[in-house]
Parts: structure tokens; sequence; C-alpha cells
């Protein structure tokens, strides 16, 4: 039989090991969320925003040219839907590829997975695919040797 003394050393005990392990998992948590809230490094190339913008406001034969010279990969890929250029990549390109084409005016649209260009045009999202309402073409298909 367990004497008064007894139970309250075995309590005790519980209790102090439910502490510790308490104190660990409160101190991993403390841990973790400073991890987390601890500002992260921006690995992004530079880019000229005021060039940048300049360069959205490009005509589309102008953009074409410009990607040709700047990134001819990009250009390779490009389609231009209505007055827009778009370039889709098979799998995400390197991080210099991308930073010319957010230099040249392009931005990423998530929903379509495409870098895309305005070339001027600016407009408001409209319902649908655009390629169901404006004609779209290649350039490289156009291209003469």
């Amino acid at each position: 039989m367990k004497t008064t003394s007894q139970k309250n050393t075995q309590g005790l005990l519980a209790d102090t090991a439910l502490t510790i392990e308490t104190a660990a998992a409160d101190a991993e948590y403390r841990r973790v969320m400073a991890a987390a809230a601890a500002p992260r490094k921006d690995t992004r190339l530079p880019i000229d925003s005021e060039a940048r913008k300049t360069n959205r406001t490009l005509p589309t034969n102008k953009v074409l040219e410009l990607l040709q010279q700047h990134a001819p990969a990009a250009f390779d890929l490009a389609e231009v839907v209505g007055k827009w250029v778009w370039v889709t990549f098979r799998e995400t390109p390197a991080a210099e590829l991308r930073q010319q084409l957010s230099q040249l005016g392009f931005h990423w649209n998530r929903d379509r997975q495409s870098w895309q260009h305005p070339c001027g045009a600016f407009s408001l999202r409209g319902s649908g695919d655009p390629h169901d309402k404006y004609p779209s073409y290649y350039p490289t298909d156009h291209r003469t040797a």
C-alpha cells in the first residue's frame, strides 16, 4: 500500500516531466516562430522601375524587337494575342531571364501561367479566353530568314 508521501512524490515527478516537455515544446515553438518572423534576404535581381514603366507602353513590334535582342530564348516562345505579347515556358525560367522579362515590362499572370506584356493596351481582366476574341500568332512563324 502506498503512503501519502509516496503518492505526492510520484505525482510531483509526473508534473515535473510534464513541465519539462511543455518547456521544450514551448522553446521549439518560439524558435520556429522567430525563424518565420526573421526578415528574408531579397534574392531578386535589381530592376530599373522607371525603364520598366516606360517599356510597358511600347508597341507590340518594339516589344518583339527588344525581346529578340535581349531574350532570344523567350522570343522563340512568344505569342502575340491581340496587341499583347505572351511568353509561356514549360519549366520555370532562370532568375536572370525572369529579371530580363520584368525589366522589359512583362508581368507574371498566375491564372494563365504566362509572362504577359500589355504593349500599351492596358485593360481590365475580361471574361473568357482572349484567344477567342483576338487574333493570335507566333512571331517566329513570320520571321524571314
